[in-house]
Formats: C-alpha cells, structure tokens, sequence
C-alpha cells in the first residue's frame, strides 16, 4: 500500500486507505480517487499503479463519480453518457442554485432524458431544468 499511495501521489490521484492483510486474497480491494475526462484512461492509469505496486495483474472495479455540485461535475456527469451540453447556473427565487441544461435534441434519441435529469440532480443536489435544441 506504501508503494501505491507513492504512486498515486506522484500521479496526482488520492488512494483511500485500507489494511488489506486482513482481507482474503479475493476479497482485497484499493480505492483511487482521480480526476479527469476519459475514464478508461483513468482506469488505465490506476490498473497500471496497481501492477507497479503490487507486482501482479490487477482486475478493475467499479468506476463510480465524486460530485461536489459544480458546473463541471455537470458536464462530468454528461460526459458520463458520451454527450456535451450548455450550463447555466441560476439563483431561484428562495437562493437554491437552479442549473439549466441544453442538450441536443439527438442525444436524448438514445438516452432517455430522466437517465440524464436523475443523474445530475444527484450529482448537484439541485434543481435541474433540461432543454433540447
């Protein structure tokens, strides 16, 4: 683990630490949190850290997103489904952030629009109105 939080650092990644001695062989699992726009590079890059680190072929896990409610989690979360979009952040009438979405009328051809509107009302923890263009 010492070999991988090294690595992770001099990678501009943060690893969540856990004591895998105690866990079975099958069972033993590391966290990375990283950033970026493409995540199988971003999964690339931490299957490669592992295998530096613990000498072995490492098999990836889930890749799950960490959202602190900005604009660019927005389009993180967009990118998430292989499309962009415009947004615009507003103040509502009560001070609650309103973020409206422009998207293309053909993306939500292949992705149902509350997929979409569920996903970033998660990710912001607000109020998310979606427009087609």
């Amino acid at each position: 683990m010492a070999a991988l939080a090294s690595l992770a650092t001099a990678g501009g990644a943060g690893l969540v630490h856990t004591d895998l001695t105690g866990l079975p062989a099958s069972r033993r699992e590391v966290e990375l949190l990283m950033a970026g726009a493409d995540p199988e590079e971003l999964q690339r890059t931490a299957m490669s850290m592992c295998d530096k680190a613990f000498d072995s072929t490492p098999v990836a896990g889930v890749l799950t997103y960490i959202s602190r409610g900005t604009d660019h989690d927005a389009l993180g979360v967009l990118a998430g489904f292989g499309i962009t979009g415009q947004i615009e952040r507003t103040s509502g009438e009560e001070g609650w952030d309103i973020i409206d979405v422009t998207l293309r009328k053909q993306d939500l051809e292949r992705i149902p629009e509350s997929r979409i509107h569920t996903a970033l009302e998660a990710s912001l923890n607000c109020e998310v109105r979606i427009h087609t263009v």
